[in-house]
């Protein structure tokens, strides 16, 4: 096992490189580890192609960008020109960023904690859980998991074949806008985006809405499936791992006999953008305290909802290890120097993320 560290960061999103960035300052030692193939993996999968990123301050924080060098340009970029920011600090900083290296436990106790991964073990005095909650929701279905897209890193990758989107809110209907301005600026005319919900109504903003307008009146070969459940995943007689979706089921025809009608598509052109659900379940597994929310505790959060207990600093119940960025959003618990505990708001922002870097080293870092 390597020699100690002062911190082990896991994920390098805006708050794990912010934290990297001013553990450098400071002469600390520290990995980021990242469980993707890119700097900001988790923005790349969660803002498709070509989205505007900007630097969003909410209005309760007057204070100046806490970390300017994660900051992004006052002018809206796309997506891939704040990756590409990014990786300019990782690599002009010379940031230790593990990539393809998923963070799985954490065993000891502070200052001595042993961090664990797929590819190894790391000795560690501090942990800052910055992995966000973007933690995909599964389709259920057979054989997803290896072949079933849940962003686009390479819209062109999509040019002549039809392709499914699933999903009803904003994510989704950006990704079938972007596949469609592809297709149509390719001059694929044999093609469609098959955009599937299990609803009827799909819950979108009114900006998502009108730029999947502009596509549609464009001439964008959108075709809508209202109702569509995924149902089978299966391989097809070439070897092929195709997904059944089926809209519409007969009356019975007795003896419980359907004639169902659907259509299917090779998990390799599904694009799922269903949802994420929160790393509540990781806390669990390393022992952080949470509260679950009732009407008389929560008034920002959902009933029943578990929210992370932490300190003003952003650390659990545990010595040393901190939670920041997506992870604790939309709210979690803090428990004030008196002992009371009241529901705090956190909106997941860039500029927040790195405001909470910062926080854990007021804590981390010496005065």
């Amino acid at each position: 096992m390597p020699a100690k560290l002062d911190m082990v960061i896991v994920g390098s999103g805006p708050g794990g490189l912010a934290a990297g960035l001013l553990a450098k300052q400071h002469s600390k030692s520290f990995i980021i580890l990242e469980k993707g193939k890119h700097t900001m993996q988790g923005i790349i999968d969660t803002y498709p192609k070509g989205k505007k990123v900007y630097p969003t301050i909410p209005k309760s924080y007057p204070d100046p960008f806490p970390v300017l060098e994660i900051k992004p340009p006052d002018e809206k970029i796309p997506v891939e020109k704040y990756v590409e920011q990014a990786q300019t600090v990782v690599t002009q900083n010379d940031l230790q960023l593990h990539f393809n290296e998923e963070f799985k436990e954490i065993s000891g106790n502070f200052p001595d904690y042993i961090v664990k991964t797929d590819k190894g073990s790391y000795f560690t005095e501090n942990i800052i859980l910055a992995f966000g909650s973007n933690i995909p929701n599964d389709l259920g279905i057979y054989g997803e998991a290896k072949t079933v897209a849940r962003n686009i890193e390479n819209g062109e990758d999509y040019i002549g074949i039809n392709v499914l989107v699933i999903g009803g809110g904003n994510a989704a209907a950006d990704v079938v806008s972007s596949l469609s301005k592809i297709k149509r600026e390719a001059q694929d005319e044999t093609t469609s985006v098959y955009w599937a919900h299990l609803n009827e109504r799909f819950e979108i903003n009114k900006d998502t809405a009108r730029d999947l307008g502009e596509e549609i009146l464009l001439g964008g070969h959108i075709k809508i499936l209202q109702k569509a459940v995924p149902k089978i995943g299966e391989v097809d007689a070439d070897g092929i791992d195709r997904l059944y979706i089926h809209q519409t089921t007969t009356s019975s025809f007795g003896d419980d006999l359907y004639i169902y009608q659907g259509m299917s598509f090779p998990m390799k052109n599904v694009i799922a953008c269903i949802g994420t659900h929160g790393p509540s379940a990781i806390f669990d597994a390393l022992n952080l305290q949470q509260i679950t929310c009732t009407g008389a505790i929560c008034k920002i959060a959902k009933e029943g909802e578990r929210l992370l207990m932490l300190s003003h600093h952003l650390e659990t119940n545990r010595n040393g290890i901190y939670a920041i960025g997506g992870a604790i959003s939309p709210s979690y618990m803090e428990i004030a120097s008196d002992g009371i505990i009241k529901e705090k708001k956190h909106s997941n922002l860039i500029y927040t993320a790195v405001l909470d870097a910062k926080k854990v080293m007021e804590k981390v870092l010496p005065d």
